[in-house]
């Protein structure tokens, strides 16, 4: 039977307390219901009872989405999300275990890491930090309906925090911050004629050849930021043009991918790729923040030696950069291999999970 299809009653026996006690157990758990993005009622409503059985904690749901709150009257607060969707099912539902691996949907992206925050919320009840325990949907698919991009604008103060742990797949080390992501289409224009008579037109496909060798010229920056070390990019993602195989062309665009390191903010990548193809019509399309790692926040520090004191750059966009627009620095760590994310292969391995635990604990609980 699909866990989606299973009675109410059946979806509690899931999370029983011996579950909950053990986060590798907790991962399969999880796993096992199903919840592709759009489909997190039933995980959500699992995780929501779990989470109100715990005295210490208050517990707020907008849809599909939940947070946890201690309020224990502490200086700081710490924030851990992870997201309860995966993408579709490709024959690796429900879970298998072999060995030290467990296969199945989810177990790498990221239902290791959401279950290192629910075990968190309920195994460790007197923190050192108040704590707040974000549980989203909808990760996977457009970003309108990312819960975490919902309540960073609807429910901001659901979100406040001094630091964020966001549980993405990192194999068990520390990616600090995360890039910004920008699409621009750089456009060109020209003329119609036949292309027997290309004389009479004007060829905006090949006006873009300019726009190609600055691409191929430019130099992208590496950047320092808290000590780790951003490479940006700037590059050709999609070139369109062309009307007809006997028509000059009247217009043409390439699309390029701004990658930029958390020194600049998406106002200055903008400016940035304007400054590059000046001269051209420059249309942005999509963007999102960067987020600095702020590893010179004393709970960030701490959290990077818990972890056995590595960090590295995260080369890439995460939902950590939600916590930036609201001011926040954050991490990305997790149990799981991002290299296996989405794949039909899928699996993680459980000396990680509990690695993962053990470094949260040693991180939260009160020395």
């Amino acid at each position: 039977m699909r866990h989606n299809d299973a009675p109410h009653g059946a979806l509690q026996a899931v999370l029983s307390e011996a579950v909950l006690a053990d986060p590798v157990e907790l991962t399969r758990a999880l796993c096992d219901i199903e919840s592709v993005s759009g489909e997190e009622r039933e995980i959500c409503d699992a995780v929501e009872r779990a989470l109100e059985g715990a005295a210490h904690l208050s517990v707020r749901r907008e849809g599909n989405t939940l947070v946890a709150r201690t309020e224990l009257g502490r200086d700081r607060r710490v924030m851990l999300a992870g997201h309860l969707d995966t993408v579709p099912v490709n024959d690796n539902f429900p879970t298998r275990n072999d060995g030290d691996l467990m296969w199945g949907l989810g177990t790498s992206d990221m239902k290791s890491g959401t279950a290192l925050a629910l075990w968190a919320a309920l195994a460790v009840p007197n923190p050192r930090f108040d704590l707040s325990f974000a549980f989203y949907d909808c990760e996977e698919i457009e970003a309108d309906r990312n819960g975490l991009n919902r309540l960073s604008k609807s429910r901001p103060d659901w979100l406040e925090a001094d630091f964020a742990i966001l549980l993405e797949p990192t194999y068990g080390d520390v990616e600090a911050g995360c890039q910004g992501t920008m699409r621009a289409r750089i456009g060109t224009s020209g003329r119609r004629a036949h292309s027997a008579r290309s004389w009479k037109g004007d060829n905006a496909i090949h006006k873009i050849a300019p726009v190609l060798e600055r691409l191929g010229a430019y130099e992208a920056r590496t950047v320092e930021v808290d000590g780790c070390t951003y490479r940006e990019g700037l590059n050709a993602v999609f070139v369109d043009g062309g009307v007809a195989g006997n028509v000059i062309p009247d217009a043409a665009s390439v699309t390029v991918n701004y990658r930029f390191a958390p020194d600049r903010d998406e106002k200055a990548a903008e400016a940035h790729v304007r400054e590059v193809f000046d001269g051209y019509d420059v249309e942005i399309t999509d963007s999102a923040p960067s987020c600095r790692p702020g590893l010179d926040r004393p709970e960030a520090a701490e959290f990077v030696a818990a972890a056995g004191g590595e960090v590295r750059a995260k080369l890439g966009w995460t939902d950590v950069a939600r916590f930036a627009t609201l001011g926040i620095p954050a991490v990305n760590y997790g149990p799981g291999d991002p290299n296996l994310a989405h794949k039909q292969d899928e699996h993680v391995e459980v000396p990680r999970i509990r690695a993962c635990a053990d470094a949260l604990r040693a991180y939260l609980e009160e020395s």
